[in-house]
């Protein structure tokens, strides 16, 4: 009785009831596959936000660049009845979710989203007309990383075009520096491939990857793309099999390679190591891409829990807290990317992000705003998969570019 007078107390005196007693009591498990130092300190971020709201944090962490293996361990999770209170989920695979009946909608959190989204991603956030996906920030895809001592040792500058990259490679090569650092992960190679397929254009690109128009598919175009990447692939060194993307990158932090094809996402890694653009590595498009833009955008969807059929305070402080001004700043500074909402200050960003941003407004506006393939923003995972078995056949054989392209068309049948 003495407890239910305190509270009651308390209650009345408006510092504890209702709400805020869930809080105390809601613990909120996370899946997400943010494990590398930038992606640490930025899913931190979050962490130490919902623990200051009063809710205990689970973390679920799957280690594997592109989430693979945290999409098995999701998939698992679901169907023991042991769902996340949230998970780390892009693209269509957010609308296959939803369509399985196990979302719930965040609606109460979104008031202001729609106003302050990008249009092709807020369409992305929506199932069945409700939100059911929070974002976090906008990666742009088709960056290259230069270390800026091996472009200055090479005599070189960041190329625009692909016979300027060429040749720094091989500057580079004779200057005794490994001209790029690549991974050896399907998702990788597909990354490489998708950068010199936006080259050719974005309409070209949105035909190719976003429609799958088999005639652009088949397209002497096309053939083109793949000589290029066996070309691309001359510059690799032979240790890159099983290498994970943030260890290529650590080869260009360290100098022990000239330059890196990853989205930037990389750029955590550069920050987190104490390194500067413009003075320790510089970042440039894609030779080919400077007006067009691959997005790829992290976010949150929020699966039912146990004895409930909406979302529980928790989910929606956590949709809320992911939307909020000041933590798309904090996170994107740590994580290398851009806010997604739009109208945050860029003024405690760098160079690379604020080009980043710049060049997103440019290309929303121009139709140069593409989704990224590689990174599960273009087609579902059977679609998607299909096409990065082809690429990754091509990359670790000597695969003529025909018969390649013979393969895509047909992989792009997969439904």
């Amino acid at each position: 009785m003495k407890f239910r007078a305190i509270m009651g107390a308390l209650c009345a005196a408006g510092l504890m009831c209702g709400v805020s007693a869930v809080q105390a009591a809601e613990s909120i498990e996370v899946l997400h596959w943010w494990t590398s130092g930038g992606e640490s300190k930025a899913v931190g971020v979050l962490k130490d936000d919902m623990t200051k709201e009063g809710y205990t944090w689970k973390d679920f962490a799957v280690a594997g660049g592109a989430g693979a293996a945290a999409m098995t361990a999701l998939k698992t999770q679901v169907i023991s009845g042991n769902a996340p209170s949230a998970a780390q989920i892009k693209g269509p695979l957010i609308q296959e979710w939803a369509a399985q009946g196990v979302l719930v909608p965040i609606d109460a959190s979104a008031g202001d989203w729609k106003k302050n989204l990008p249009p092709e991603i807020d369409k992305i956030m929506h199932a069945d007309g409700h939100y059911v996906a929070a974002p976090f920030s906008v990666h742009r895809v088709n960056w290259l990383y230069i270390n800026k001592a091996a472009l200055d040792k090479a005599g070189g500058k960041a190329p625009t075009t692909w016979p300027e990259f060429f040749a720094l490679a091989d500057k580079m090569k004779a200057a005794g520096i490994q001209p790029i650092a690549m991974g050896g992960q399907p998702w990788q190679d597909l990354t490489l491939w998708e950068d010199v397929v936006l080259s050719q254009g974005s309409e070209f690109y949105k035909k190719a990857l976003v429609d799958l128009d088999e005639k652009t598919l088949t397209s002497d175009k096309m053939i083109s793309v793949f000589d290029t990447v066996r070309k691309i692939q001359g510059y690799f060194d032979a240790g890159r099999t099983g290498r994970d993307w943030n260890l290529a990158t650590a080869m260009v932090i360290n100098g022990k390679a000239g330059m890196q094809f990853m989205g930037d996402w990389a750029k955590g890694e550069f920050a987190n190591a104490g390194k500067k653009s413009g003075v320790d590595y510089v970042c440039a498009a894609v030779p080919g891409t400077e007006k067009s833009y691959t997005f790829n955008v992290d976010s949150f969807v929020f699966f039912q829990q146990k004895g409930q059929k909406s979302a529980t305070p928790g989910q929606l402080a956590l949709a809320k807290t992911i939307m909020s001004p000041g933590f798309q700043e904090q996170f994107s500074l740590y994580k290398g990317s851009i806010p997604v909402r739009l109208g945050v200050s860029m003024d405690k960003f760098d160079d690379c992000a604020k080009k980043s941003y710049a060049d997103e407004q440019v290309a929303i506006k121009s139709g140069g705003y593409v989704p990224s393939l590689a990174h599960g923003m273009a087609q579902p995972d059977a679609a998607a998969g299909a096409i990065s078995d082809v690429v990754t056949k091509f990359m670790n054989s000597q695969e003529d570019s025909k018969t390649a392209v013979a393969a895509l068309a047909k992989a792009a049948k997969t439904k």
